[in-house]
Formats: C-alpha cells, structure tokens, sequence
C-alpha cells in the first residue's frame, strides 16, 4: 500500500491523528500499552512489535494495526525506521 491510499484507509476508518515517526537503528521499546488504537505504514527500515502471543515484522510498505491496550514492544531493525501512524 502506497502512503495516500494509506492515509485514505485511516480517515474512513476514523484515525484522525495522523504523523510520521522516526526511530533510530536498533531502538527498543520495552513492553508497554498505548490508550488508543494505532495504525502504521512503514515508509523505510524495519520494525517488529513482540505481543503475547506473536511477533509481526513489518518493512517498507507493509501496514499493521494495534488494539489499545493491548501489551507490546517494538524493536527496530539495523537501519533507523521511518512510518506513518494514525491514531484513535
């Protein structure tokens, strides 16, 4: 998915809190929780998010979604990470 079909996709879905984050090579984020829920579209690099029960490892142009409240942690690969995330 190219980032203004993406875009599109959040606003029919009603993530109206959209921007690009960056995160540097190998960054970790420890398991914790967020009190919306996310989208992301990943512009460039690579980026995991460990949960429970799976691990999903997402590279430029792959999309994934997060419930609030649900436990995760992310762990960036050797190259910075660059996406695009909509909240709600």
């Amino acid at each position: 998915m190219d980032e203004a079909a993406f875009r599109a996709y959040l606003k029919q879905n009603g993530y109206e809190d959209m921007g690009v984050k960056e995160m540097a090579a190998n960054h970790v984020e420890p398991t914790h929780t967020h009190d919306f829920d996310a989208a992301i579209l990943v512009l460039s690099g690579e980026i995991s998010a460990a949960m429970a029960d799976r691990t999903v490892t997402c590279r430029a142009g792959d999309s994934f979604s997060l419930d609030a409240n649900t436990p995760h942690s992310e762990q960036v690969g050797a190259e910075a990470v660059r996406f695009l995330v909509g909240r709600r």
